[in-house]
């Protein structure tokens, strides 16, 4: 059993209740319809009904068995109107005011989750990254302690001419540009934390640079070496290793030429990138060029799970995600 097949299998278990903004998109309906009839978690469509009702019957569903909520006539959307006034405290505005932003799909979707009506929340069939997240971020929250919300992409190689059957993470791939040390720290931590939820074994975790052990000189460079040294100082239980170029954190005969010493070995299975730059090339180029499959980009650090969709997705990158999702959510 692959990652891929693992987390869904978990997922079967937890029957979560994930809301869907865009629910009027033929790719997330036809997702909701698979993740009820599989099992794999309880679909929330967000939209006018009638829309996604026809929708559902042309692909030989009955709308009945599926919750359809359009927010401008939701039973809870004064509730919701209420404490979304109260969240902007910074900015006071009436609940009124209120109650127009929450019937945004996006935004209501997040009120859902954070009033404990849904269990987690999936955007960005159709909205941008920043429009998914911004909701997210100001409604859902980040988790206790944390500063830096991150994203990640979940990197399956299971293809019979990729050099290793494995799974790895990528981060961060979507959100923070330029890191500082600290934002570094935290993205690896919180990569951590994904890693041990969806994939499980030992974390091995690569600060990867342009450069390994030192073979270069430059600001960036020791930016990376700073970040690693300070993580080795929090996580002295973890097995760490920085900067390193990505073949010697992968390739275990490159390891033992750059880097003899690493307690990776060659075997890491978190890289974390040193800037968006770097993530998001890195990643299109493993999907394009590698063939292997990217989940994401998946959210880290906020309270509840809430995560973003290419615009570009397929149905079985919407069911996918339903499923990391889910199993974000614990037990």
């Amino acid at each position: 059993m692959n990652t891929l097949e693992s987390i869904i299998k978990k997922a079967k278990l937890t029957k979560r209740r994930i809301v869907l903004s865009e629910g009027e998109d033929p790719r997330v309906v036809k997702a909701a319809m698979r993740a009820k009839k599989m099992l794999l978690a309880e679909p929330i469509l967000i939209g006018k009904e009638d829309n996604i009702g026809r929708q559902i019957s042309s692909f030989g569903g009955d709308p009945k068995n599926f919750e359809i909520i359009n927010p401008s006539q939701a039973a809870n959307l004064d509730k919701y109107a209420v404490e979304y006034a109260v969240l902007r405290k910074n900015r006071i505005i009436s609940v009124q005011e209120a109650r127009v932003k929450v019937i945004e799909p996006l935004n209501f979707a997040a009120m859902m989750v954070r009033m404990r009506d849904a269990d987690g929340t999936i955007g960005g069939a159709v909205n941008t990254t920043s429009e998914t997240v911004s909701a997210a971020m100001k409604i859902i929250g980040k988790a206790d302690g944390i500063k830096t919300v991150s994203s990640f992409f979940l990197i399956i190689l299971d293809k019979p001419y990729h050099p290793k059957n494995t799974a790895l993470i990528f981060s961060d791939c979507g959100l923070v540009i330029e890191p500082s040390i600290f934002q570094l720290t935290e993205i690896a931590k919180a990569s951590i934390t994904s890693h041990n939820i969806l994939i499980g074994g030992e974390p091995k975790l690569a600060m990867l640079s342009f450069s390994t052990r030192g073979s270069a000189r430059h600001k960036r460079v020791r930016l990376v070496s700073e970040a690693t040294a300070m993580l080795k100082k929090m996580l002295p239980d973890i097995k760490i290793d920085g900067e390193l170029q990505f073949d010697s954190a992968f390739v275990p005969s490159v390891s033992n030429r750059k880097s003899t010493d690493s307690p990776l070995d060659g075997e890491a299975n978190i890289m974390v990138f040193p800037n968006l730059d770097a993530a998001n090339i890195g990643y299109k180029i493993a999907e394009r060029l590698g063939g292997a499959r990217a989940i994401g980009p998946i959210l880290q650090g906020l309270s509840s799970p809430a995560n973003d969709l290419s615009r570009g997705c397929s149905v079985d990158d919407i069911y996918d995600l339903m499923a990391v999702t889910a199993v974000q959510v614990g037990n």
